[in-house]
């Protein structure tokens, strides 16, 4: 097994997830402050998972005996329209998907199975977010953003459970 390779592979994966944990949190904030609790909910949700894909990333590079870099992958995109951070996300995700395949692809050559397996559950995390931010989108283009409002109606703060009254 070259470990070298597969730590390069895993930091890059480090550096992905913490960009869509920065992305995904800036979506967040925005979201609630214009009244969109579920959609924020759901960014700050992923955002969390993607947390746990640094800290399981980190702990193989660290068995392997590398060093974690943690530097996002790139700035974070000034977003705040909810159909168009839909749209990011869901590109994120989709680009997550095609890297983290290649990347296990790269680690079965390289005989680093548990790598290689690591990866395969990336892929299968980031198609379930992909699919929940399509959905999203597909409501709102057809609804329009009153299908947030909606979503938001009887909705409390930005903890989701339901207003006093």
């Amino acid at each position: 097994m070259n470990r070298t390779e597969s730590i390069q592979l895993l930091n890059q994966a480090v550096a992905d997830e913490l960009q869509a944990v920065h992305q995904y949190m800036y979506f967040h904030f925005h979201l609630a402050d214009q009244g969109f609790g579920p959609l924020s909910l759901l960014f700050k949700r992923i955002a969390i998972m993607e947390m746990g894909h640094v800290e399981l990333l980190a702990e193989r590079i660290l068995f392997l005996k590398g060093d974690v870099e943690m530097v996002p992958a790139g700035p974070v995109a000034k977003i705040t329209e909810p159909e168009a951070v839909l749209a990011k996300a869901m590109a994120m995700e989709e680009e997550g998907v095609i890297s983290y395949n290649q990347a296990a692809v790269k680690c079965a050559a390289l005989a680093d199975s548990a790598s290689k397996q690591i990866f395969e559950q990336l892929v299968k995390d980031e198609e379930t977010h992909y699919d929940q931010f399509e959905k999203q989108l597909d409501n709102v283009k057809r609804f329009g953003t009153s299908f947030l409002v909606l979503q938001s109606i009887g909705q409390g703060e930005a903890g989701g459970t339901p207003a006093a009254g």
